[in-house]
Parts: structure tokens; sequence; C-alpha cells
């Protein structure tokens, strides 16, 4: 077990934890949530140890061991994968060392009875942590992330950002830690990752402590949430679904209670102030008065979350034809990322592109919208088409650039709704209220150069758009916004996320990009995901 007990934390004039008492047992899953400095990974902090609190303690039951998903993408670059992920279990790394110095001392003349002895101990321990299983299992939480045997005695420093990510996330995962801090676990990991973890985590009988964005995993691990909001934390049995359902049904009920307290109140005010100077009903105007001294509402602390409104109308209905691509290929860096792919996109069809392969996705995106030229094949748009896109890196945007959002976002504006007051009721919907609004482009943060770069996508009326990763930086609330608003668009729709619940609630076609070709079917992605027969074509396209 792990607790915060009288946990205070505050930074300047700013508290973010305020006398925090809560406690975290065996054989739960805990989803942490809150809106967007809130303090989530704050607090993951403090109960890691690396953090210390103004006021109250963290404590642990005696013996447990605690494992933290690594932040630090370049600590191990001169240790093999495998390596990395024994230092996870740091007792067991430090026997290991330990251990291989001594039996090199061993073969040396003047090694001693009491090094044996200590080898003799080290020997005897490190049976007892299961060391002689530490490589084997270590490998098979490689495996199942998708870093495979050619990869495991690689050095860290010469493995992509996305295996990194995978190996850190195997390090804390390793040993079976009696404690388990995730933060943003599923960041950068692809839908088969995503799953095996989701399979280990349900499997996992100790205490899991986990930050995400992923609304599908929290629903999927989770067995309760601990909501941060006003300094303190509220503990909910259940996963995030059931959080939000109960939540918002309870801000509904004392809505809809004070509404007839409030219409009880005024029909008391009504007869008191009426009656109160008539001798006769003098006693029940008193009567009365007392009743409504006693009546009381209930106050109904508005939420820190904030979410935006996302709304994408289309100036016009596109035509038959949208979209056709006929032979496109292209190869970067000697890769070939496309290779002949043939498509016809239809209206109204709201399209997922999914698969391991981020660059095949991020590269037809580009293509399609003019930045890349393909080296072979071509693409025709249909006449009606108004595209706007959402690329995956925006920072050529926003870098550099010293004007204001209102004006940033004035170029973007029709004609006719230039004016500062439109610009400011745009930028409203998406949290840029009051002095926000004159926020320098240059100085946002990565979850408000999305918004701006959806706000601009509101405003272009397009027809057909074009998203790479839109949830990427965002919150939850921002993120169940964008969702809803791609849910209610009644245009065209290409874009691919890594957020499940977020493809599977949209899409009505699912696009998979193979070395070899193209998966194509029209169907949700849960339906895609159990369909059988597309394991056999991948294996065929690959």
């Amino acid at each position: 077990m792990i607790a915060a007990q009288g946990v205070s934390l505050q930074y300047g004039g700013r508290v973010l934890f305020n006398n925090v008492n809560i406690n975290f047992t065996k054989g739960n899953c805990y989803g942490l949530i809150g809106a967007n400095g809130a303090g989530k990974s704050t607090f993951l902090k403090i109960l890691a140890g690396e953090l210390e609190p103004n006021k109250g303690s963290v404590a642990i039951t005696p013996g447990e061991r605690m494992a933290v998903l690594k932040q630090d993408h370049f600590l191990f670059d001169e240790y093999g994968a495998v390596e990395t992920v024994l230092f996870g279990h740091k007792r067991l790394f430090e026997i290991m060392k330990e251990k291989e110095a001594l039996y090199i001392r061993a073969a040396e003349e003047d090694f001693s009875d009491d090094e044996g002895i200590r080898l003799s101990e080290l020997e005897e321990e490190f049976a007892e942590l299961d060391g002689w299983s530490a490589e084997s299992n270590a490998e098979i939480l490689l495996n199942g992330l998708g870093i495979t045997n050619e990869h495991h005695y690689t050095k860290m420093g010469e493995l992509t950002g996305t295996q990194k990510v995978k190996v850190l996330l195997a390090q804390a995962l390793f040993g079976n830690p009696d404690i388990l801090l995730l933060d943003e676990p599923t960041n950068h990991l692809d839908i088969q990752a995503i799953k095996w973890l989701e399979s280990f985590l349900l499997d996992f009988e100790n205490t899991v402590i986990v930050v995400s964005h992923d609304r599908h995993f929290l629903n999927k691990v989770c067995t309760n949430i601990a909501d941060i909001d006003f300094g303190k934390i509220t503990m909910f049995v259940g996963n995030y679904d059931f959080w939000y359902s109960f939540t918002q049904m309870t801000q509904r009920q004392l809505k809809d209670q004070n509404k007839r307290v409030e219409q009880k109140m005024k029909e008391l005010q009504d007869f008191i102030q009426r009656f109160s100077a008539n001798a006769s009903k003098a006693k029940q105007a008193t009567s009365r008065k007392k009743l409504l001294d006693n009546l009381q509402m209930d106050t109904i602390k508005p939420s820190s979350r904030r979410y935006p409104f996302c709304n994408f109308k289309q100036d016009r209905e596109v035509g038959n034809d949208v979209l056709l691509i006929e032979g496109l290929s292209k190869t970067i860096d000697g890769k070939v990322v496309l290779n002949n792919i043939d498509l016809m996109i239809r209206p109204n069809e709201k399209v997922a592109f999914v698969g391991t392969d981020e660059l095949a996705r991020t590269t037809l995106f580009q293509i399609l919208m003019g930045e890349l030229e393909p080296d072979a094949g071509h693409f025709k748009w249909g006449v009606t088409t108004k595209t706007a896109y959402f690329p995956k890196d925006n920072n050529e945007y926003f870098d550099e650039c010293d004007d204001t959002l209102i004006e940033w976002l004035r170029p973007f504006a029709k004609e006719g709704e230039q004016y500062d007051a439109d610009i400011r009721g745009w930028l409203g919907r998406m949290l840029f209220s009051g002095e926000e609004a004159l926020k320098k482009a240059k100085v946002l943060s990565g979850g408000e150069k999305v918004r701006c770069m959806l706000c601009k996508m509101m405003m272009s009326g397009a027809n057909v758009l074009i998203l790479d990763g839109p949830t990427n930086h965002l919150d939850l609330e921002s993120i169940t916004a964008v969702n809803e608003g791609m849910v209610d668009y009644k245009g065209t729709l290409l874009f691919n996320s890594h957020d499940h619940e977020f493809v599977q609630t949209i899409a009505n076609r699912i696009i998979e990009i193979m070395p070899n070709g193209v998966i194509d079917r029209a169907m949700t992605y849960d339906e895609y995901l159990d369909d059988e027969s597309i394991d056999e074509l991948r294996v065929k396209l690959s």
C-alpha cells in the first residue's frame, strides 16, 4: 500500500494540493485524472519521492518495491536494451554487477575467503529474487512491447525514440514491483503494444497508479479513478466512463434540486410579503418565515475543468467526387514508404488511417496537401472539395511568430469576420478568453498550439478535413470536445490518432497502409481489430 498523509504543495500563491489524504491499495489500478495544470504528474513525483511536499508525507508498506516509468530517454544511452530493463529492479541489478566483479576476482590468486563468503551470500539473494530468469523475463517484456530479438542487445543510444519509450516501459514493469507509477505509458505506442500493456495490467496483482489521456485505456485497466480538482483528490470506484457519467449526473441532480428549492423560496417569499401585515394570516406568515430561514441552496462548486467548443461546419456539401488516388509511391531516405497506393474516397466518409507505420500516414497526408511530391502515381481532388489540414508538426506556424493570437488568426478569417470581436469569439471557443487572446503565438504550449490549429480549421468552412494526430498534446477535456465535434461533422474526414476511443467513435472506414498495398475495410475500429482475416492480409502485404 502507498498513502498520502496530509500532503500540501504550494508554488508561490498557487495551491496545487491542500491536505490530501488518500490510500492506494494492492490489487487496484488507479487512474489519476484532472485538468491541465491540476498537478497529476506532480503528484506522481511526490508519491515517487522525487518531490518533497510543503507539508505531509507519503507512507509505503515496509519492504515493498516501487517502480516508476522514467521520462529521461537519454539516461541509459550507453546500456543495451535488456540491461536497461534489468536496471528496473535496482537491487537485482546491483547484485548482478557485484557478482560479475567477484567472479572476475575469483580467478586471481589473492581472492579472499571473505570475498568467497560474500559471493555465496549474493548467489543466495540472487536466487531469491528470481535472478536466473531475469534476462529471459526482460526479453519477454521487450517482445511483448514490439522490441524484437535483434534489438535486445542494441545500445539505447542507437534505438529510435519510440523504441526507447518501449524499453523504459519494460523497465518499469520488470520484476513484479509492488507499486507501479506510470505517467502517460501509452504515448508513442502502437495499438499492438497498447493491447499488450492492457493485458499485462489486467493480470497485474499489485498497485498501479497511472496518468493517461487515453480514455479507452483508462476504461480498460482502471478499477478506480482519483480525481484532482481544487487542490483535493476524490476517489471513485469504477473506470473513467463511470466517473464521467456519475459526476455529470450528480451535477444535474444538484442543479435540479436547487431549482426546486429556489421555486419554493420564491413561493414562501411571495406569501410572506402578501400576508405579513394581515392579522388573520400573520401566524401563517411567521411560520413560513421560519421555513424560509431553514431552506438553503446546495453549493455547486464548478469544476476547474474547461471544455473547448468544437463545431466544424462546411460552407457547402461536397459533390460526388472527393478524392482519387492511383499508383501513388514514395521513397524517403532509401525506404519505400508508399508503394503503389490506390484509393477512392467518397462523400461523407470518415476514414481512419491506422497501423504501425506513422511515417507512411504522414507522408500520404503531406502529398495530398502538396507538401511533398510523389515519386510515381497521381491523385485528384473533386472540384467541389475545400480542404483544411492539421499537420503532425505545427511548429512552423508558431515558431518565431511575434503576432498575438488575434493577429495570428486574422488572416484565416472569412471576409467580413476579421474584426477583433469576431476573432475573439473564435478564440474564446478554444479557451483563449480575455488577455489570453493577446498571447504571443511563439510562446504557446503544445496543447495551445493544437487548439489554435483546430480554431483555424473551424473557421475554414472546409468540407474535407485532414488531421494527422489531432489529439497529441491535448488534455482529456479537449480530446472529448474535439471527439464530439468530429462525430457531429457532416463533411468528409481523413485522420489518424493513437486514441482508441477517438477512432472507434468517429471512423466508418479503416485503412491500414502496408509495405505492399493497403487493407481497406468499411467498418468500425473495434470490428477491424476483431476481424481475424486482417492478420492474414497483413502477412501477405508485409
